[in-house]
């Protein structure tokens, strides 16, 4: 929030606001070139869709650019952590295509919180605070001469929404979700039922130099 900050002070054209990254991503999985389908299809759940473009400031669409997403399953768990889970499930990067476009399929994630006897629940106990998050997806997106971006975007309708123990809801981060119901959509989907649908757009600042278009420097795990 302090760097969106810095950089509405000086006038430069927002990009997608940034939010926290946590602690769960895992490194090396795998590339796929436009579309992507997240899970392994193991799990009953809402299918979500969700689609959009990378783009510039100006409005440009960045063809090449890098959508690392994550996210959890219907009971909190993410893959990785969770060893009941696939590897990779939940966890791909796409490439977007010649017109800056990606999208994915997977299923509608759920909120959990921190481990109930653990020592991080302990602390938020001891000053009177629950543990919760919200349902989310994280991002990375990235492409060269653009800024790195850490970001998530927050599921509506959720409870603790606004309510987030980890204080990443932002404005602009809660996309609309459209309920798709006529049959039109769903056979060009190729799938039997209703799904889900989430159209959200990733804006992208230029890098002022090469050290902004990497993460920020930290151990992340990576499966070997």
């Amino acid at each position: 929030m302090r760097l969106d900050a810095e950089d509405e002070e000086s006038g430069a054209p927002a990009g997608t606001p940034r939010t926290i990254e946590g602690p769960l991503y895992v490194g090396g999985a795998p590339l796929v070139a436009g579309h992507a389908r997240l899970d392994d299809a193991t799990e009953q759940g809402d299918t979500l869709i969700m689609h959009g473009i990378v783009r510039s400031v100006e409005g440009n669409p960045i063809p090449g650019a890098l959508v690392d997403v994550w996210h959890a399953n219907t009971k909190g768990l993410y893959s990785g952590f969770d060893k009941s889970q696939s590897e990779y499930n939940l966890r791909r990067r796409i490439q977007t295509d010649d017109a800056g476009g990606y999208e994915f399929r997977t299923i509608m994630p759920s909120g959990y919180g921190c481990p109930p006897e653990g020592p991080t629940q302990a602390l938020l106990n001891a000053i009177g605070r629950h543990g919760r998050r919200p349902a989310h997806i994280h991002f990375f997106v990235s492409a060269p001469g653009y800024r790195h971006l850490t970001t998530q975007i927050n599921i509506s309708g959720d409870p603790y929404l606004y309510d987030d123990f980890a204080f990443a809801t932002r404005d602009g981060l809660v996309p609309e979700i459209i309920q798709c119901r006529d049959e039109k959509s769903i056979r060009e989907r190729g799938l039997e039922a209703h799904f889900l649908e989430i159209e959200f757009d990733f804006v992208l600042r230029a890098a002022p130099d090469h050290a902004a278009e990497q993460p920020i420097p930290r151990r992340r795990l990576v499966l070997a």
